[in-house]
């Protein structure tokens, strides 16, 4: 397909990308949109299953949108910014959806200051992203904020935030589903070996975290609380709860983030 003028940009295409470009869509339209990736193969693919335009290289995908989202691993930008830095002019803003690298390093590399820097995670996939977004908003009109607003707000919810919480941010929502997804798994195990057919473990588990998160926030209750109401005097709950903190469920979660952030700092 050919690569024509459009709003928005994307530099490579893995599953953020991806679930990225399937909510723009429905809110800026896929005419709207063009993308490249590196494998030309999967890039025809891509473009036929989601009905938008490639470019044939990054260059182009700069010169042709405004909104250039980087959709590519902390380890290659500083490749990436050599491509393309010459190519972009004061009218483009670049959305970084990449841990790790600051909004002045992004400055350094790619000779602008119109850069947003942000931390979506997978759920964005299925519309139900949660998304931590920094950015200078005396460099942006209100016309761009809002339309950094819309790409956000596609995929999900965002929260703005300042720059110094963001790898907090990666923390809390942008690797934690991948310790949501371990204690699904591991919860699912345990009611198999209890007897419950596999099928029926990870539809019990997958709804009960579905509906424990809804119920936090549209109550706005206390997690705390939230365990304590289920938890009877001397029943199968607190039971339960007082194996976890025997066996140091807590601070597994601390330790995990400790780490989480520690790479964040110290990414290469």
């Amino acid at each position: 397909m050919r690569c024509i003028m459009a709003v928005l940009g994307f530099i490579g295409m893995g599953n953020m990308g991806s679930a990225m470009l399937s909510g723009a869509k429905e809110t800026f339209g896929k005419e709207n949109i063009i993308f490249h990736r590196n494998s030309r193969e999967k890039m025809v693919e891509f473009s036929k299953k989601e009905e938008v335009d490639y470019c044939e290289s990054n260059n182009e995908v700069v010169k042709k949108a405004k909104y250039i989202i980087l959709a590519v691993k902390p380890q290659m930008f500083e490749k990436v910014a050599k491509e393309i830095a010459q190519d972009i002019t004061k009218e483009n803003v670049l959305i970084s959806l990449a841990p790790g690298i600051t909004i002045s390093q992004m400055a350094d590399m790619f000779k602008t200051n119109r850069i947003v820097r942000s931390m979506p995670n997978t759920p964005a996939m299925v519309g139900e992203g949660m998304t931590g977004v920094c950015y200078n908003k005396e460099i942006f009109s209100e016309d761009e904020i809002d339309n950094i607003t819309k790409i956000f707000k596609s995929i999900g919810k965002m929260k703005v935030v300042e720059e110094k919480l963001i790898n907090s941010v990666v923390c809390a929502s942008g690797s934690s589903p991948a310790y949501v997804f371990m204690f699904m798994e591991a919860l699912a195990d345990s009611a198999v070996k209890c007897g419950l057919p596999r099928k029926d473990a990870y539809e019990f588990v997958a709804q009960t975290v579905l509906g424990s998160a809804k119920l936090m926030l549209e109550t706005g209750k206390h997690p705390g609380e939230l365990k304590d109401m289920v938890c009877s005097p001397a029943g199968t709950t607190i039971a339960g709860v007082e194996e976890l903190e025997k066996n140091g469920f807590r601070k597994a979660i601390f330790a995990a983030t400790d780490a989480c952030f520690d790479k964040c700092v110290n990414i290469k």
